[in-house]
């Protein structure tokens, strides 16, 4: 076996040392892209290297850290001609945390960035025909006469700070000792000790602050994932944009907290506004935040806030769009692209509390609902009791389970919305999706990648990518929403 591990490692240092570049040497690249962790992609001597901090259009130095055959990673040194795109990021702490990737591009270069990461995945992973252009807002599926998909420019917003609804933030044992709290620095579990985040709502900061400072005078020791002892793992703070009601949840590492009456009354006195504080607990080994037990330590269960007309109770666990201002942005358009009369028949896969189901209801005659976690739906039926909507239904299950159960009992949707999380819809629900051969597919998707491959399988399928609308949800980081609309084919 030893043997063998020198032949491998020679080997290894054999095709290292065919590279153009060498480890810990410096190099001047030209950088002309952006990968999809927001770092620049340079070339040097026909050589690719991923450098965090460089812009396309940029002449960068850099120094090679590690390299591989095909590609390497290197330091950013200097700029030596600096992009038109680049800004001065307002966030002191922007180059050691990795919660945002692009505070140094200029907002509209993010939005053009967004758009070109949609149009580059749909050919690339798709292999679908993209139309040159913004070509305008059809939004009826009657671009007949043009060649190729409508990718329409990112809808982005007039203020892109401070529009996060709800921050979760782990909570640490600091190197010198006591309590950090913050977001990890980009890949690794290393806390980056955190006062404010730009991207947060500042109600969101005031609480973490508080529960900060109100452990470390309590005495609440941090958890350690190394030691897996401590008591204090995540702070969660969410807060109802449009009617000011805060949650704060802590997750803890076992049940008992000393002293919880007196952690209560001091967050209740620290924070103005707080409707609702809530314990979960997580004692598992996992990069998982939540645990399956939550308990209300005083308060209600659930926050409200409202999206358009429609109002939602929000509890602990519950999956709600963290950008209110640009989730109204996003399901109006998936409401245009589901083009309803009031007499449609609806079906809403990964319909999680019932946000896109809601107004969706508000055009069609009738509204199916599927979502595999439990909890999810119960809040679905709250949100639509609380709202007075009587032409929705909710079951629990999976999508590919529960919606050829609705086929079987004679349901027969006229469109189909799906919302899948990030590794895309289900091959069975695309499956059964071609079978129900609904007139019209709207696809709200958070991954490019996910979004043209299930597209591509629709498209064989016999349906037609009409457009697809990118909504900058998550200002400032590499991710983008996008909306899809497809028709079925006559011919099939």
């Amino acid at each position: 076996m030893k043997r063998k591990n020198n032949v491998l490692g020679a080997r290894k240092e054999d095709i290292l040392a065919d590279l153009p570049v060498v480890k810990n040497e410096e190099y001047i690249a030209d950088v002309i892209g952006i990968g999809h962790d927001g770092e620049g992609v340079g070339r040097v001597n026909g050589f690719t290297l991923f450098i965090p901090g460089a812009l396309p259009g940029e002449k960068v130095r850099v120094k090679a850290l590690k390299l591989k055959k095909q590609y390497g990673y290197a330091k950013l040194l200097q700029v030596l001609e600096a992009s038109p795109d680049r800004v001065d990021a307002p966030c002191p702490i922007y180059k050691q945390c990795g919660g945002c990737q692009l505070q140094h591009l200029s907002y509209g270069a993010q939005l053009r960035w967004k758009r070109q990461l949609v149009v580059d995945s749909l050919e690339r992973i798709g292999k679908l025909q993209v139309a040159s252009g913004d070509a305008g807002d059809a939004g009826d599926g009657s671009n007949e006469g043009r060649q190729g998909i409508v990718v329409h420019s990112t809808l982005g917003m007039s203020d892109p700070w401070r529009y996060r609804n709800k921050a979760q933030v782990p909570i640490g044992l600091a190197m010198e000792g006591g309590l950090v709290g913050g977001f990890y620095a980009q890949g690794s579990h290393r806390i980056i000790d955190m006062e404010a985040c730009l991207i947060q709502h500042e109600n969101n900061d005031a609480v973490v602050t508080a529960v900060k400072r109100i452990a470390r005078e309590l005495g609440i020791r941090p958890y350690d994932e190394e030691s897996s002892k401590g008591l204090l793992r995540h702070v969660i703070a969410r807060y109802g944009f449009n009617t000011g009601e805060i949650m704060v949840v802590l997750v803890t590492n076992g049940k008992e907290i000393a002293r919880a009456d007196e952690l209560v009354g001091l967050i209740r006195e620290a924070i103005p506004g707080v409707r609702s504080i809530c314990q979960n607990v997580n004692r598992e080994r996992t990069n998982v935040i939540f645990g399956d037990t939550t308990k209300v330590l005083w308060g209600s269960d659930v926050i409200y806030d409202t999206i358009g007309d429609v109002r939602f109770a929000i509890s602990a666990r519950s999956f709600y769009q963290v950008n209110p201002v640009q989730t109204e942005v996003l399901y109006r358009k998936a409401l245009d692209f589901a083009g309803l009369s009031g007499e449609e028949t609806v079906i809403d896969a990964y319909c999680g509390i019932g946000t896109i189901s809601l107004f969706l209801a508000q055009r069609a005659g009738q509204v199916y609902g599927v979502e595999i976690v439990p909890e999810a739906i119960e809040d679905a039926r709250r949100n639509a009791l609380l709202n007075g909507v009587n032409n929705v239904q909710f079951e629990v299950g999976g999508a590919e389970v529960v919606i050829p159960a609705w086929k079987r009992q004679g349901i027969a949707p006229d469109v189909i919305v799906v919302d899948p999380p990030r590794k895309g819809c289900d091959a069975a629900l695309l499956e059964t999706i071609l079978e129900m051969r609904p007139a019209r597919v709207v696809y709200v998707s958070c991954n490019a990648s996910t979004l043209a491959r299930d597209l591509r399988v629709l498209e064989d399928g016999g349906y037609r990518t009409v457009e697809v609308q990118p909504v900058d949800m998550f200002p400032h980081t590499v991710h983008v929403e996008s909306v899809a609309l497809l028709v079925r084919n006559i011919t099939h």
